[in-house]
């Protein structure tokens, strides 16, 4: 079920909204099984045939989570037990997500006689990471709690549950505990519903009108082998828009409708276009992901606890498994490796300039960074978007001059309003507070510390208040949302792919 669909506006969240609540009131130990029944159901509209496969996900996890926060008196118990986890989700997620990705490259090896065709269940990445987290926060002590029904909320909250974030056991069941928690609050309810219609309009408004100048572009690129410079230029800025708007959309959605039922999720995306490095940029984008691959991947393989070569080798593998989790494909390979590169030689920079006693300092210096990192980004996503690596290359080569001279043939409609509408959308980003900046002093998520641009003038000037000129345009926002929504259909969030 989606987010900007009629049957989820309309039927699933004001009838789990409304049992939520009413639930609550007279039997309240029950609305952990509620939202667990309904978060199943929730994904079942996508297909059922894949609950048995998410039951028995979650099961097996459970019991050996369990297992292993109960061997305290045998540490190779309790390893083997964590080992035997950690590679049942590996195996699960790569036979679903890669096996077929093997079996083609196989086959054109001639190591293979025929394909193996794979369905991918819609937030197997994201449900498995959790439950990987899951499993090496038990191994680590730091899970406290056995509730078999509480641990099918904490995977299957249906907010989170097929695009993320990737949550922690201890940053959300201590909130489904608190004795108010199913009951009534105002403020967050028109927090919650204030958010989730920004984001609603992120998706539909925004993020869906630059899909109509991104796709041209690539699948002409794809089916011709050749596109020109202004196309492959319109390309590439409006899917880093698309990607941008569609991301952002979907975890503000999420934040809103979790902080509904008065549970504060992590926040997991933070203006990333308004990075100076790269290195911040990854502190901005897909945070949780981010929080997953350094603590879960980089600091056991030993971090930045070791040598330069080794810190920087580190990186790279890092980065590359972040790639691979994206998608089963030598395009998210590639845009892993080229990360990973470029976070090599943003630390290498950094080790350089302290080592020399420089100061990079300044206003300047930070908008010529800004400028770097974006354009190094936009690069990043040409190759994620791409389907093909030759269809990367035909786009980054025009892009470079190489391609035809003629501009404008691809885009749809006038390529005078695409350049208007990826300007406005250029400007939105890069100057404007995000969502969570206008809602900082509501405190909407649960991360203890974000980056939230909170002293702008613009998110001073525009924060939210509970005034009826903010009801009126959310109000407004949400009819214009649902108007689109039935001239244009539902399209799928972009990360639902991964």
């Amino acid at each position: 079920m989606l987010f900007n669909s009629y049957a989820f506006l309309f039927c699933f969240l004001p009838a789990v909204l409304i049992s939520y609540y009413l639930l609550g009131r007279f039997r309240p130990g029950s609305t952990v099984f509620l939202l667990g029944l309904a978060s199943l159901v929730f994904y079942a509209w996508w297909d059922i045939a894949y609950i048995p496969l998410l039951l028995i996900s979650i099961s097996c996890n459970f019991v050996l989570g369990t297992a292993i926060c109960r061997s305290h008196s045998s540490g190779q118990l309790r390893t083997g037990l964590t080992w035997l986890a950690v590679c049942f989700n590996v195996g699960l997620l790569g036979y679903y997500k890669y096996a077929g990705f093997v079996v083609d490259n196989l086959l054109l090896c001639g190591w293979a006689s025929q394909t193996l065709e794979v369905v991918l269940p819609i937030g197997i990445s994201f449900f498995t990471f959790t439950q990987i987290a899951y499993i090496i926060d038990c191994h680590a002590g730091e899970v406290r709690e056995y509730s078999a029904r509480n641990y099918l909320l904490f995977v299957t909250y249906f907010p989170h549950l097929i695009a993320g974030p990737i949550l922690h056991h201890k940053e959300m069941m201590p909130q489904f505990a608190r004795a108010d928690a199913c009951r009534l609050d105002p403020r967050n309810l028109a927090v919650g519903a204030s958010i989730f219609v920004f984001g609603l309009f992120k998706k539909v408004g925004i993020a869906d009108h630059m899909a109509t100048y991104a796709t041209p572009v690539f699948d002409f690129a794809h089916e011709t082998g050749a596109v020109g410079t202004i196309d492959a230029w319109f390309g590439a800025l409006a899917y880093t828009l698309q990607l941008y708007f569609d991301f952002s959309g979907y975890s503000d959605m999420a934040i809103g409708l979790s902080l509904l039922f008065n549970v504060r999720l992590p926040l997991n995306f933070n203006s990333p276009y308004k990075a100076v490095s790269i290195i911040d940029f990854w502190k901005r984008w897909h945070m949780t992901l981010s929080r997953f691959l350094r603590d879960y991947v980089y600091i056991p393989m030993g971090g930045s606890r070791c040598s330069a070569t080794r810190r920087y080798a580190n990186l790279l593998l890092t980065m590359l498994i972040g790639g691979i989790w994206h998608g089963a494909g030598w395009t998210f390979i590639c845009w892993g490796a080229l990360h990973g590169l470029y976070l090599v030689i943003n630390h290498a920079w950094r080790g350089m300039l302290n080592r020399c006693g420089i100061n990079d300092s300044g206003m300047a210096i930070e908008w010529a960074y800004s400028i770097l990192t974006f354009l190094c980004v936009v690069v990043g996503w040409v190759v994620f978007r791409a389907t093909t690596l030759s269809s990367a290359e035909t786009i980054l080569w025009a892009m470079i001059g190489g391609g035809t001279t003629t501009g404008g043939q691809v885009i749809v409609g006038s390529p005078m309003h695409a350049a208007l509408t990826i300007i406005i959308g250029l400007t939105i980003v890069r100057f404007f507070p995000n969502v969570i900046d206008l809602f900082t002093a509501q405190n909407p998520t649960c991360h203890p510390a974000h980056l939230c641009d909170v002293q702008s003038a613009w998110a001073r000037r525009f924060a939210w208040k509970p005034t009826w000129k903010y009801a009126a345009c959310c109000g407004l926002l949400l009819y214009w949302c649902i108007f689109m929504i039935g001239a244009r259909g539902h399209s799928e969030f972009l990360y639902f792919q991964f």
